[in-house]
């Protein structure tokens, strides 16, 4: 009998557990989670905030006798200090040693703390855990005053819901636009004006300085102003667990380092979710991308190899689909464009839309849209599937972006085509 241990009780490690009970009915699997709650899921903690869910709305499986039905045992509020890997073991900070026959790192991420003076202050929270979340319902009342710094991916998801609570809501972003590093300059710019006609402040190019102690709190920004706050949300990134595996030859860059079976340099050890490394077929490199539906897959595929199941990971998808206060924008590839790519841009400010697309030779390898929904399965689509544009089209989307949906069709019929030939 296998001994499965998962280090994570976040949805990697959740459908990780269950692929391998699915495949292996007769092997010991055990779940190890660093917070004394239930496995829940992060990505529902804004619509906790929102009110649209409970706690238990949260939890990434339902029914106390869950986990007991599945004999998948969870094992709460421990977490890892070191592996090793010759003894095959993992040690806790609660003084307890687990072994195991095959491991899985799907330990996650921590938010960032960036270097100011007084982020450790009363009243400056995460938005990352339930507890983050009890502390900030208790102060984000309507009519408080909040600050919220980062304007990230994950920011703008937790401004949707500080905004839902009829807060006084001030945003102050490093960088020269909102969603920096999933938006070009324009499409930033539409999302960051579209937030302020919906009544949010937001600051970009501008840093916080220095939190003060005071009551309120007092926050100084690089741009010169002071502003008092009742509670001030730091999000400004985060960063992959995996301090704990210092010496322990399990090689890490960014992130966990994986091979196409999601294994790491050490047999029997896998990686899975925000704190893995893994290898995207578009972009030809390794990266981390915190989303859920690449923890997903990549648990999936990580627990079918930790039985006996070879598979290989199709690629890490690198998109981001944000509805920041009512607004769709969309993120694909390699958006800022390859060497030598060709690249349209389409914008109508009035109409609050614009798109983006970046070629390759003749393939779409990048894309941004805002207000533009209709084309996010085609972008997807072109981008993901690494489709090679039917004979004319690239230079009919250069001419006319809106014509994705036709380029898709017509080029999925041309491979299609190619195929039944070749057959």
């Amino acid at each position: 009998m296998t001994k499965h241990l998962i280090l994570g009780a976040g949805p990697a490690g959740v459908i990780a557990a269950e692929t391998i009970r699915k495949h292996a009915p007769q092997d010991e699997i055990t779940i190890v989670g660093d917070e004394p709650e239930a496995p829940y899921s992060r990505m529902a903690i804004p619509y906790l905030l929102m009110g649209n869910v409970g706690e238990e709305g949260t939890h990434l499986r339902h029914g106390a006798d869950h986990y007991a039905k599945q004999r998948i045992q969870v094992k709460r509020g421990a977490r890892a200090k070191s592996v090793d890997v010759a003894n095959k073991t993992v040690a806790f900070d609660d003084g307890s040693t687990l072994a195991y026959d095959r491991l899985l790192i799907a330990t996650g991420s921590t938010p960032a703390n960036p270097p100011i003076p007084g982020i450790h202050n009363d009243g400056v929270l995460h938005c990352w855990t339930l507890k983050d979340a009890r502390a900030i319902a208790q102060r984000a009342v309507k009519g408080a005053r909040v600050l919220q710094m980062g304007a990230g991916f994950i920011g703008c998801i937790i401004l949707e819901a500080l905004a839902a609570r009829g807060v006084q809501l001030t945003v102050v972003e490093m960088g020269d636009r909102m969603v920096p590093r999933m938006m070009g300059p324009t499409a930033g710019g539409m999302i960051r004006d579209w937030c302020e006609a919906k009544g949010v402040r937001v600051f970009t190019g501008t840093r916080v300085e220095a939190i003060e102690p005071h009551a309120p709190l007092r926050v100084r920004l690089s741009n010169g102003q002071h502003l008092e706050c009742d509670l001030v949300i730091s999000a400004t990134g985060v960063k992959p667990n995996m301090g704990f595996l210092e010496n322990s030859g399990i090689t890490c860059l960014l992130g966990v380092l994986t091979d196409e079976h999601l294994q790491t340099n050490v047999p029997g050890v896998y990686a899975a979710g925000d704190c893995a490394e893994a290898f995207d077929k578009v972009s030809g490199k390794t990266i981390v991308s915190a989303i859920q539906p690449n923890a997903a897959e990549q648990a999936r595929v990580a627990a079918l190899n930790m039985v006996g199941r070879k598979t290989v990971l199709r690629g890490v998808t690198q998109i981001n689909v944000l509805d920041t206060l009512g607004l769709i924008s969309a993120s694909f590839g390699d958006w800022q464009g390859v060497p030598g790519g060709e690249h349209v841009e389409l914008t109508d400010k009035a109409a609050g839309r614009h798109l983006s697309l970046q070629f390759g030779g003749e393939r779409l390898v990048g894309c941004n849209s805002v207000g533009w929904t209709e084309h996010v399965g085609a972008m997807r689509g072109l981008v993901e599937g690494q489709v090679t544009l039917a004979p004319l089209w690239k230079q009919r989307l250069l001419q006319d972006p809106t014509q994705l949906m036709a380029a898709y069709l017509a080029s999925a019929q041309a491979q299609e085509h190619k195929a039944l030939v070749r057959a």
